[in-house]
């Protein structure tokens, strides 16, 4: 399939598009009062409750907790595959309570309490009872970030080598302007579903820097073999010689990978699995905001400094 696009033109359509995206983002965090962190990362209580049945509603007992000891907690019920044969089916209670609501030892039995009294607990299996202090969650945190910011300084130290021919550490800073875009976009969908953020996320970061920096190298690849081939080319036409030679090849991949992770979505909506719901959504739309990056940020705004750039030496 033959493409005659001309991304150059469009790039100053596509960063407005692209900073609508973030605003919208921080009016989000605005509207909803900040980040949603995850106990993993803010500390606090973690409770698993084995069930006996599902005869019971997890907002139910969230209205409970709230009433009897003024704590906010979110309640959830999750099932775990592989044991349909034990008693419950896998099914357990899962009670999340932030820094600020930690329950206390007595006040976490009095819950157990309640669930066994009206609901019916499976007493072979023991509640799982995780308390994680606010510091250990901050520390967590920074490493997971530091863990991006490492991954980012890497990439851009091979594309600076890789690349060497194309102006190498241009090439490197706008590729790893799009990789801070990228996750600026999926930073955005956590912000305004309040997704939380726990290692999901930071998985979810590293995922996405990988896939997108492996479809800005593809179109590296293929702008040095043009240039070489054509060097009295104007660069912004190599550019987009570049991006409609591969564009085919990214939709492809990219349609293959959002099928994968769109089947595991589907299946994690159907069957309530929370962790895998927070993990493929902010996943599918990196992939998408990958290509885009990619494609009408990355590559033409490179070509829009190198053209800017032999105009300015031809003119002094």
């Amino acid at each position: 399939m033959g493409f005659n696009i001309d991304f150059c033109k469009q790039r100053r359509i596509a960063m407005i598009v692209s900073g609508a995206i973030i605003l919208a983002g921080f009016l989000g965090l605005l509207i909803n009062g900040g980040l949603n962190l995850d106990i993993q990362f803010e500390g606090g209580t973690h409770i698993e409750i084995p069930m006996r049945e599902d005869n019971f509603e997890a907002s139910d007992v969230e209205s409970y907790i709230l009433n009897e000891m003024g704590k906010h907690v979110v309640a959830q019920k999750q099932t775990s595959f592989g044991l349909e044969n034990v008693e419950g089916g896998g099914l357990t209670l899962l009670i999340k309570a932030s820094k600020s609501e930690v329950l206390s030892e007595s006040q976490v039995n009095q819950v157990i309490d309640k669930m066994r009294d009206e609901y019916g607990v499976i007493e072979d299996r023991a509640p799982t009872i995780q308390t994680v202090a606010p510091y250990i969650g901050a520390e967590t945190l920074g490493k997971g970030l530091l863990a991006a910011v490492i991954a980012v300084a890497l990439i851009l130290l091979y594309v600076w080598w890789r690349f060497s021919v194309m102006s190498g550490l241009s090439a490197a800073l706008f590729a790893t302007i799009g990789l801070v875009h990228c996750v600026m976009v999926v930073f955005v969908v956590y912000a305004i579903f309040r997704i939380p953020i726990n290692d999901s996320f930071i998985a979810a970061v590293l995922t996405i820097l990988g896939y997108s920096i492996n479809c800005t190298i593809i179109v590296y690849d293929r702008m040095r073999e043009n240039t070489k081939k054509t060097r009295k080319s104007e660069q912004i036409e190599i550019v987009n010689n570049s991006l409609n030679q591969t564009l085919s090849r990214a939709i492809n991949t990219t349609l293959t990978t959002l099928l994968s992770s769109g089947v595991v979505y589907v299946f994690a909506i159907i069957y309530n699995i929370a962790s895998l719901k927070n993990f493929c959504l902010p996943l599918i739309i990196g992939l998408v905001a990958s290509v885009y990056t990619s494609f009408y940020i990355v590559a033409p705004q490179w070509a829009q400094w190198h053209t800017w750039k032999q105009n300015k030496s031809v003119s002094t």
